[in-house]
């Protein structure tokens, strides 16, 4: 059996859950691991049996790779996709693709001329009630969509620092984003404002609102708060004709969706491990078994170019136009 030597640079949260799905894959090695502080790499290194590196681009200098999966924050991308570029690497690359846009398109006019297969972890896209949801809706299109992200604010000293993490919606709210991206198509325009952070945490917003124009036609807004104490609505909402489509996240591997028309509702409960669905994704292309992955870095591109206009937005507090993909 063909075993793919794969690298990871990052070893937090979200870094682990690929880790622990790579782990349960009997055609991967996870050969080396790279962190900033060397005794996390050492430890999830020891794990894997691979070796630890103090920082990914000597891991990217000294492995060699079939894959590399990069879980860093937003203020780190850019000089590892570059050297996985460099190297001929394929890589998967967590959300959100940095800090702002520009950096990004960069990086992608170097993927596409690299032509190697890349994957970005918008993992809502793999799960099976995201894709009934897209169904019903491909019959009945969006005419209202009402996006959440409320939340506390995440531990990590970066986070609340947008010149580290970007912002909430950079950060974290890109998901509903991407979310509304899948159910209701391209956004033509979007006007937002935000409420500055007033608890010495640092300068990413308290709150933020985006109102969305989609090139449809339908409207809507997407929300994010870090204000809470816990996790409260991680959630998107569309109204369409006779028909509401909920989709909400409690967490990583629990997700709900309610579908609700005149005649009664539906609730599917769903346990699905989405990091496992995608990463086994991503591996299947590298291998022959199937044709692309669902979110390559082009792909990933438009979302995050739309959670930088709406970010955009709020700070100068006039609305932004996104270019429309069929050129109209």
């Amino acid at each position: 059996m063909t075993r793919l030597r794969v690298g990871c640079v990052g070893t937090g949260f979200i870094a682990g859950q690929h880790l622990r799905a790579l782990a349960g894959f009997d055609d991967v090695e996870v050969v080396a691991v790279a962190d900033t502080v060397l005794e996390r790499a050492q430890q999830a290194a020891d794990r894997s049996g691979g070796r630890a590196y103090g920082d990914g681009l000597t891991l990217l200098d000294s492995e060699d790779l079939d894959a590399v999966w990069l879980c860093v924050p937003p203020f780190a991308h850019g000089a590892l996709e570059t050297a996985a570029i460099a190297h001929g690497v394929p890589f998967f690359v967590e959300k959100p693709l940095g800090l702002d846009l520009p950096a990004a398109q960069e990086l992608a006019d170097q993927v596409s001329a690299s032509g190697l297969t890349t994957a970005v972890g918008y993992h809502w896209r793999h799960l099976e009630v995201v894709h009934r949801a897209a169904e019903l809706l491909a019959r009945t299109p969006a005419q209202l969509v009402t996006g959440y992200w409320l939340d506390k604010t995440p531990a990590v000293p970066w986070w609340p620092q947008r010149a580290y993490s970007g912002s909430q919606v950079i950060e974290q709210t890109t998901h509903v984003f991407d979310l509304a991206r899948t159910l209701a198509g391209e956004v033509a325009s979007v006007a937002a404002a935000e409420r500055a952070a007033s608890d010495g945490r640092g300068d990413v917003p308290a709150a933020a609102s985006a109102l969305l124009r989609f090139v449809s036609g339908a409207v809507g807004s997407i929300s994010s708060a870090r204000v809470l104490g816990w996790r409260h609505r991680v959630a998107l909402h569309v109204v369409a004709e006779g028909l509401v489509v909920e989709l909400s996240e409690r967490g990583l591997t629990d997700h709900e969706l309610r579908v609700v028309t005149a005649h009664g509702e539906e609730v599917l409960r769903s346990d699905q491990d989405p990091i496992r669905t995608e990463d086994r994704e991503f591996l299947d292309v590298l291998l022959g078994r199937a044709a692309q992955v669902r979110v390559p870095y082009h792909e990933a591109l438009r979302t995050h170019a739309l959670a930088c206009a709406a970010d955009r937005s709020a700070r100068d507090g006039r609305p932004v136009g996104l270019p429309d993909p069929e050129g109209r």
